[in-house]
Order: C-alpha cells, then sequence, then structure tokens
C-alpha cells in the first residue's frame, strides 16, 4: 500500500470541495441562501443565476425540453423558475454545475475518464429512476429524491476526479471492470466512498434525505428505499452481474413499492430513459448518453470480471490508452493546451523518457520557446528553454521547414554534424533525443522533442553508454504525435 494514498474522510472531502471542485461548492452555498417554501425567494434566485450565463442557459434549455410541452417557450430565467419552481430550480442549478465540473476534469488517465463518465452517467439515470418511483409524491419531495439519487454516489465519483495520482496508480494496478475493484479502491485510500458522499452532503448542506438515505436505506420508508433502489438499478442496467436473478429480484422490489407490476416497471424505465438522453443535451452531457443502456437482456449477465491485481501494464496497453485519451478529449475540450500536455505526459509514461518538451514556435518564426516541458515523473517542469532556428542551419529548424521527424541517438554522427548548434549540444545533454513536428493542418506551430539523457556517473560517455530510442519506438511516437496533429486539426475546424 503506497502511504500517501491514505487520508481520513475529513481530508478527502476538503480536497475534493475546497480544491478541485470549489465550483460545485460556491453553487451549493448560493443556492442554500433561498428557501424552497418562500415564495419571495424566486425573483431573488433568479436575479443570483443572471450572473451566470452558463446555468442560465442550462436553465432555459431545461424549461424548454420536452417535460414542459405545452408551455409557450420559455425565454427568460425568471419565467423558467415560475414555470420549474424553486426546488427544481435549485437541483437545475446543481446539477448543470457538477456536470460542468466533472466534465471538465484535466489530464485524467483514459481509465480514469472513461469510469469517472460511467459514474457521471448512472448518477444521472439513477437521478431521473427515483422520481419515477415516486408519481404520487409531492412535487417537492420527488424533486428530494431526485437531487438525493443522484448525489448518491457522488463520494465515487469525486474521487475519479479529483484523485489525480491515486486514482492512476489504482487504475494501473487492479482491472477496473473486475467485481471486487471498489472494495479494493476504498481498502488503499483508507475510507469508503459512502464516507465521502456522506461529508461531501454536508459541506454542501444537502437535504437530510440524502444523508438518510446513505445510512442504511434498506430499513428506512419507502422514498428512501426508493433512492437505495434507483442506484443499485442505474448501476446494474449500465453493467449486469453475475445472476439474471438477482437483477429480477431488484425489479419486482422496485414494482411493489410502485404497487405497479414488473412489466409496467419496465415501460417506465425505458421512457424515464428516454426523458434522461433528452435532458442530458440540454445539460451540455452529450458525451453521457451513448452510456445510459436499455434494460439488460439474459444474455448480457454472466460477464463480470473477477478482482485481480494486473502485474503490469505493457507498452502497447498504455500506448492504445494514450491514443483513445486524445481521441475521447475530442468529445469534451477544445483546449489546445490539454491536448498537448496529455500527449507528453503519456509521451513520458508510454516510452520511459526523461524529457518531453512542447517548443512552440514564435510569432516571427526565428525561434521556438517551450511551452509545456514534462519530466521523467510525468510532470510539467517550468524550466524554460528556447532556440533560435533562423540564426544558423539546425536540427529543429530542419524538421519544421521539411515536416519530417528526426531521430538522433548520436549527435556527433556526419549526419548531424553541422546542425547541432552549441545550445542543441547542452539540450541534447550526452543523450538521444527524437523531434516531431506538431503541426494543425499542414501548418507546423512547434516541435515534440523526447529525450533519454546519459548516466553522468559512466566513465565512458560513448554511444554504447546511452539508451537509444529505438527505431520501433520512434514510428510508434511519430504515429502517436500524427494522431496529436490529426486532433488538434480537427478541433481547430470546428
Amino acid at each position: 500500500m503506497n502511504n500517501k494514498m491514505l487520508k481520513t474522510p475529513e481530508q478527502w472531502v476538503e480536497l475534493i470541495a475546497n480544491t478541485e471542485l470549489p465550483a460545485i461548492t460556491s453553487t451549493a452555498k448560493m443556492l442554500d441562501k433561498f428557501s424552497n417554501d418562500d415564495k419571495s425567494s424566486l425573483p431573488k434566485l433568479s436575479k443570483a443565476i443572471l450572473h451566470d450565463q452558463a446555468l442560465s442557459s442550462c436553465l432555459l434549455k431545461v424549461a424548454n425540453s420536452a417535460q414542459h410541452l405545452g408551455v409557450t417557450k420559455v425565454t427568460t430565467v425568471s419565467r423558467a423558475t415560475v414555470i420549474l419552481g424553486i426546488q427544481t430550480v435549485k437541483n437545475v442549478c446543481l446539477t448543470a454545475r457538477l456536470v460542468d465540473s466533472l466534465l471538465a476534469s484535466k489530464s485524467l488517465d483514459y481509465r480514469v475518464y472513461q469510469k469517472l463518465m460511467q459514474l457521471m452517467a448512472n448518477s444521472f439515470f439513477a437521478g431521473m429512476l427515483a422520481k419515477m418511483m415516486v408519481p404520487n409524491y409531492s412535487e417537492e419531495t420527488q424533486e428530494e429524491v431526485y437531487l438525493a439519487a443522484l448525489l448518491y454516489g457522488i463520494g465515487e465519483t469525486a474521487f475519479w476526479s479529483s484523485a489525480g495520482e491515486v486514482a492512476d496508480q489504482l487504475v494501473q494496478s487492479v482491472d477496473i471492470e473486475s467485481s471486487g475493484f471498489k472494495e479494493y479502491c476504498e481498502q488503499e485510500i483508507g475510507t469508503t466512498f459512502n464516507k465521502l458522499s456522506r461529508g461531501l452532503a454536508k459541506s454542501w448542506n444537502l437535504s437530510d434525505l440524502l444523508l438518510k438515505a446513505l445510512d442504511h436505506p434498506e430499513n428506512r420508508t419507502d422514498e428512501i428505499k426508493t433512492i437505495f433502489f434507483a442506484d443499485k438499478l442505474s448501476a446494474s442496467i449500465a453493467l449486469p452481474g453475475e445472476s439474471e436473478e438477482s437483477f429480477n429480484n431488484l425489479l419486482e422490489d422496485i414494482a411493489k413499492i410502485m404497487q405497479i407490476s414488473v412489466k409496467q416497471l419496465k415501460v417506465r424505465i425505458e421512457h424515464t430513459r428516454e426523458q434522461a438522453i433528452k435532458l442530458l443535451s440540454a445539460y451540455g452531457a452529450d458525451v453521457l448518453i451513448d452510456l445510459i443502456n436499455e434494460l439488460p437482456t439474459a444474455s448480457d449477465f454472466g460477464q463480470s470480471k473477477y478482482f485481480a491485481p494486473i502485474k503490469q501494464i505493457t507498452k502497447e496497453k498504455s500506448l492504445l490508452s494514450a491514443f483513445m485519451k486524445l481521441t475521447t478529449l475530442m468529445k469534451s475540450s477544445r483546449d489546445l493546451n490539454e491536448y498537448l500536455r496529455s500527449a507528453l505526459e503519456d509521451c513520458v509514461t508510454t516510452f520511459e523518457f526523461e524529457r518531453c518538451s512542447f517548443l512552440m514556435m514564435s510569432d516571427d518564426k526565428l525561434q521556438v520557446k517551450s511551452r509545456f516541458v514534462f519530466n521523467s515523473r510525468a510532470k510539467e517542469d517550468k524550466n524554460g528553454i528556447a532556440f533560435h532556428i533562423r540564426q544558423t542551419d539546425n536540427a529543429i529548424g530542419r524538421v519544421l521547414d521539411s515536416k519530417i521527424p528526426a531521430l538522433i541517438n548520436d549527435y556527433t554522427h556526419r549526419q548531424w554534424r553541422d546542425l547541432i548548434t552549441k545550445e542543441l549540444v547542452e539540450f541534447i545533454h550526452e543523450g538521444t533525443l527524437a523531434i516531431i513536428p506538431v503541426k494543425i493542418g499542414n501548418k507546423p506551430i512547434g516541435v515534440i522533442c523526447a529525450q533519454h539523457f546519459c548516466d553522468s556517473n559512466k566513465v565512458n560517455q560513448n554511444t554504447k553508454n546511452k539508451k537509444l530510442i529505438s527505431t520501433d519506438d520512434f514510428q510508434q511516437l511519430c504515429s502517436f504525435i500524427d494522431h496529436l496533429n490529426m486532433c488538434l486539426t480537427m478541433i481547430m475546424m470546428r
């Protein structure tokens, strides 16, 4: 066990609520100021929302969603609050902020990102299912049940969004689809996701209904059982377990609470799924739509993977993960810097380089300067790097002009002798260097430099003592940067 992973529940809650997801905390505190049963709160809440363009836009989209057909198109926030009611408006705002904050999670391992997206989809669907299960309750109770089910698993979801290195280490050691993965993670971090959910609910001053649902919900009232059942149902639809019988028993328990048949329940679940998909678009979370599945069939059961530690992730799997991470990123980001950081971090991790840098061409095209530099631990290094590329003929300028990558395993070789300036000699540091152009379309904007250094403790600093960049690694690296170039080109064309 890595002791750096261990934190108390309070420490994790502090990290998540105030350091990693402060926007959710701020919104929760803002909404808490407005009473649910005070009509005078409506105009005040409308005014507060108007100051946030993203919340205003989302609120109008939800108000005009399919759930409110027959109502004249809503064009103002004040009108939306009247139509939806204060409790629904508060839920919409908190849901929107939750979605925005979690979707904006940066530089996640591909497996962590996939885990986070699935948990977000499950939580959203659980909220909708819980509300569907209490049709005869008041609107206020329906909204409370919705929010409690939505946030029932917030501890686990927020952990994967915020845990950084800890999350990366966990997904590298165990198959995330295995049945014991959740318990393994809780053991490693020193607390349970349930405790994190409770801590965040208290930090955000959410309803007592959620706190009660997190504490032995099976022994409580029907509306609290509903929250537990909705969370379990959503997760079971996303990833059916070993037993079809257990799933059918869950449906029977829910049907009993609703006083309808299982057949009727299945119809309502499918209708709720359709509503959830429409609302996800209103919340700007289209990336989650494909993760909300239809009810499983008999053939979907028995596919669970058993818990087993992963001894080592191969370079091929790591490279595939890096490719997929960039591809997935295209669904949620147009931030060029995010793509470059992700690519550099994965280059270091996959090929075990000691330094990877993105050197960006200046506006006058006379030099390149470091935009991002990642060290051997895949952490950003703030040391500045700059090269003149037009004063003399040199390797970096040649790569930019020709748009052809260069592999320099021996800079003293006659092939490179005339292209290695004093600055480059110091940069190479008696090691090896790969230079690959970064392009948008056919226009180069800079280069990525990947390096192995020479061991300064060795007596004979010659090529034999260097860690060479193999031809296979160089070709794979070039293919990966080509994929990065394609992603950058496509997002700039949107």
